[in-house]
């Protein structure tokens, strides 16, 4: 899962592009970038770490002219070497670069093609690398080497990169002296939204993951790019859009709004807030199906992001909602650090129990969801330490069984405390009196109630049934090797060693 930007204006838009990376922190940690783009000059400055530690004064003045994209990374494919940071660049045809949110599910076939085929060199394992060089390659075949193009050929190529990937991609991309271009995969499960802002002197432009970054940066929200479509934005902000491929059924990640987006966003039509106020309601109700005559006498959220369901879950239940856990905000998220022990380190650094919030009373935990289950057992200890009585756990999220093959770095199934335990089973393992989830179809309905146009979600993470039709079990073995922690560990020991963490102004 990463976070991406793009910007056309009349004006620098190195400021605006570092705040909107800001706002998609959450999005990626791992690392951050900006390029951008002066008459026929392209400016670079990507680097490991968080957006504040990666742009400093000196970077920020050298990344001149007003069309730029950014990105925020964290890494779901390839490995955390500071050369997999993005935007990528190439050279030709024209100077072209590219951020990428997503996971291309082809990825081998492709970089095949582009080497034997295509002659084009690939200088990392980033499946973001292969999706710029086949859309390079792309358009150079359609213009024909012109010194010129128009938006026309752009659309052919981008329809052309549609035939040969697979997978999910939201994607910017910059060309020297021509504009940014955006496009999103057929089912749509990255999201992707743009909005304008009318000045005096032009109309400006802005595209990214999320609606914050609109709203947050004072542009005016247009709507989502549609999948399969693509939108082309000139540098002297003419607007062009085509649909480039027919959608097949949209099918928006709902992992999006169980956990990664903020709640301020709106994805899809969908209010990330309000979805997860639903979340809280339905899991209540289930409460009260199965046990109506429960002894829960305080609802704790597991900060931050099931803050929302806690609140709505204890005012159904008539319940006390109390704020248990003091988060320190330097910590990362640690669903996305890249090995457990980093993990489990991470838990006790950033959560601190208030204890008289706990101290002889039955507490019932809300979190997003549960994946690897290792994080939730040193909660529920936590609860414990702190003179809980009995603890129980509940998930908005219903139980995650299955890798997640789109751009979240969710395990290999063997890593995934669901992976064939039943809900006793798991309670066991974290150490919970006793463990709830929400029932996947009252997930659906309490996101697709905010978009009824919206038919269907991916939500192979608890199904193992992916939207795309073309996950093999010989991907998923693959995957499962890249993904297993013991396997990162290994790639980070590597990358240490050998990462020269050259800059990107030295590189260009």
């Amino acid at each position: 899962m990463c976070g991406i930007i793009g910007i056309v204006s009349h004006q620098p838009v190195n400021q605006s592009l570092y705040d909107g990376l800001i706002t998609l922190q959450h999005r990626g940690q791992d690392a951050a970038g900006i390029v951008t783009c002066s008459k026929d000059r392209l400016f670079l400055r990507k680097n490991n770490g968080l957006a504040r530690d990666v742009f400093h004064t000196r970077h920020m003045m050298r990344l001149r002219g007003s069309v730029g994209i950014g990105h925020v990374r964290y890494p779901t494919a390839g490995c955390s070497s500071a050369a997999e940071a993005q935007p990528f660049y190439v050279n030709s045809p024209y100077g072209i670069a590219l951020a990428h949110n997503g996971n291309l599910v082809n990825t081998d076939e492709l970089k095949r093609d582009l080497l034997r085929e295509d002659l084009r060199h690939l200088n990392t394992d980033s499946d973001s690398e292969v999706l710029l060089n086949i859309f390079a390659h792309e358009l150079q075949s359609v213009s024909k080497n012109k010194p010129n193009i128009s938006e026309q050929d752009i659309f052919d190529a981008v329809q052309n990169v549609y035939r040969r990937v697979r997978g999910a991609y939201a994607v910017v991309v910059l060309i020297i002296g021509h504009g940014i271009l955006a496009f999103r995969d057929p089912n749509g499960i990255r999201p992707l939204i743009f909005g304008r802002r009318d000045t005096a002197e032009r109309t400006e432009w802005i595209i990214a993951s999320e609606s914050v970054a609109i709203d947050s940066l004072g542009y005016k929200r247009e709507r989502d790019v549609f999948p399969g479509e693509a939108v082309f934005i000139t540098d002297s902000g003419k607007f062009f859009s085509r649909q480039c491929v027919n959608p097949t059924v949209v099918s928006p990640c709902i992992f999006e709004y169980v956990y990664f987006a903020r709640p301020d966003s709106v994805l899809d039509g969908i209010s990330v807030y309000k979805a997860r106020l639903r979340m809280g309601i339905t899991l209540a109700q289930k409460i009260l199906r199965i046990r109506p005559h429960h002894d829960i006498d305080v609802v704790i959220p597991i900060p931050d992001t099931s803050r929302t369901s806690a609140l709505q879950l204890a005012y159904e239940l008539r319940v006390v909602y109390r704020e248990g856990f003091i988060k320190n905000r330097y910590i990362g998220r640690t669903f996305i650090m890249p090995g457990q022990g980093e993990r489990s380190r991470s838990v006790r650094q950033k959560l601190n129990p208030i204890d008289l919030e706990f101290r002889g009373k039955n507490v019932l935990l809300v979190d997003d969801s549960i994946v690897r289950g290792t994080t939730s057992a040193q909660i529920v200890q936590m609860a414990r330490d702190a003179g809980a009585k009995k603890v129980y756990l509940a998930s908005a999220a219903p139980p995650v069984r299955y890798p997640n093959v789109y751009g979240i770095d969710m395990p290999c199934s063997e890593e995934l405390v669901a992976y064939q335990r039943n809900e006793g089973e798991i309670a066991e393992f974290i150490g919970a009196d006793w463990l709830i989830y929400q029932d996947l179809e009252d997930l659906i309905s309490a996101v697709g109630r905010g978009n009824p146009q919206i038919s269907r979600f991916d939500t192979s993470c608890f199904t193992g049934e992916y939207v795309s039709g073309d996950i093999t079990i010989e991907y998923l073995s693959m995957l499962a090797g890249m993904r297993a922690d013991r396997t990162k560990q290994s790639r980070e020991i590597l990358n240490d060693k050998y990462d020269l963490n050259i800059s990107a102004e030295e590189m260009l």
